[in-house]
């Protein structure tokens, strides 16, 4: 007789998401108020790669340090979750209340990027103590809820266009902090709730000897230099491309959507990743925005219809392999060394975002809008190389 399965309140995957996109929210908020911030500071045009980097070298040393101490395994994730989002929506309120100048956003977005650690990850972990079977699509509900967190202070700022920045920055920190409280009071430490095993550094020679972790591993870095470096620069060439093209729209709104359009890959990528695997839904994924690198100097010249539906349909897919990334990882890591391999992995691929976004920092002021792009292709090219054993592991097996 098998044991059944303990009972799940069906508000978990909800509040899960929820609480995820709204903590989440806090990460592209000081992008969606910077031109305002560059003129009251008179802050250079390379402000936009430096505040997107500085949230990521947060997210890259909170990652270590929440491993390190296995903070979500000494207390309870919904706890941290619940503080992490508190003290995330406090930094980001920091750049309306504390700021004067550009180093001190700098350092408050670091702090941002800091607290997220203890909301990506740890609303990962949380899902994975309600989920077993069922887990991988619910990870694909929870990126997509990212996604759209990323994205929303763009429709705050798209939707609201005379706001002043301090009204976005006030509404986003107040959302993370709902997202927070949603999560401390209505999901309790699920039944498969288990402790990970001591962050190991020595992991990082072990993890790279294993070809399939490796082929996974290096897929997920080719996808990272891609993926921040475009979602950083989608107002600029969107308003770019409208400049030249002499039309009207309201950037940050379709910033939004483009950003946003993600979620729709992460989910139907979970999805489809039932039937056919994540190794091809990932390869196919990140081949289709990898072509959309190449093209878009000749989409950037095209009506504006036609490319902002080829901006959506490279926003759908330019993350839409992301849960399959991490799901790959964790499949093909080390099982004795999973916690420490992701843990490895992440700030890798969290590292990598960092040149390719300071890469377009500096071509954006010595290169036309349209090829701004174009070097992102290098990251999906390497992705799709490294893919190939998990995409053919029969031919691979037999060489």
């Amino acid at each position: 007789m098998t044991e059944s399965a303990p009972a799940r309140p069906r508000r978990i995957l909800p509040v899960i998401v929820l609480s995820q996109f709204a903590g989440s929210s806090v990460w592209f908020a000081g992008n969606a108020v910077l031109g305002e911030l560059q003129q009251k500071w008179n802050l250079g045009s390379d402000a936009l790669g430096y505040v997107t980097s500085a949230v990521q070298l947060g997210f890259i040393v909170g990652t270590l340090v929440f491993a390190f101490f296995a903070i979500a395994d000494r207390y309870s994730p919904r706890k941290v979750f619940f503080l992490c989002a508190l003290l995330g929506a406090a930094s980001n309120l920091g750049v309306y209340l504390l700021a004067n100048g550009y180093a001190s956003l700098l350092v408050l977005r670091f702090a941002t990027g800091f607290f997220l650690a203890g909301i990506y990850p740890v609303g990962m972990k949380i899902a994975a103590g309600w989920y077993r079977r069922d887990l991988g699509n619910a990870i694909g509900f929870l990126v997509g809820a990212l996604v759209m967190g990323t994205a929303f202070p763009h429709l705050l700022k798209g939707l609201g266009h005379a706001l002043p920045w301090e009204t976005v920055t006030v509404g986003v920190s107040a959302t993370a902090a709902l997202g927070g409280l949603l999560m401390f009071l209505l999901v309790p430490d699920g039944p498969y709730m288990s402790k990970g095993a001591k962050f190991d550094p020595r992991a990082f020679a072990v993890i790279f000897r294993s070809p399939l972790f490796r082929a996974s591993a290096f897929g997920y870095f080719g996808h990272m230099w891609e993926l921040y470096g475009f979602w950083a620069f989608v107002p600029v060439v969107l308003a770019a491309h409208l400049a030249q093209a002499n039309a009207a729209l309201n950037v940050p709104l379709w910033a939004f959507f483009v950003i946003a359009a993600g979620s729709i890959g992460c989910i139907a990528g979970g999805l489809i990743s039932v039937r056919i695997g994540s190794a091809r839904v990932a390869f196919s994924q990140l081949a289709t925005s990898g072509t959309c690198c190449i093209l878009s100097p000749f989409l950037f010249h095209a009506p504006t219809p036609f490319f902002l539906a080829f901006m959506l349909l490279w926003g759908i897919t330019v993350v839409g392999d992301s849960p399959q990334f991490s799901a790959l990882n964790a499949q093909n890591a080390p099982k004795e060394l999973v916690g420490s391999a992701l843990t490895i992995a992440n700030c890798i691929g969290f590292s990598i975002t960092i040149v390719s976004i300071q890469l377009l920092n500096e071509l954006s002021t010595s290169v036309s809008a349209a090829y701004l792009y174009v070097p992102l292709a290098l990251g999906p090219m390497f992705g799709l190389m490294a893919l190939m054993p998990l995409v053919r592991p029969v031919a691979y097996r037999a060489s």
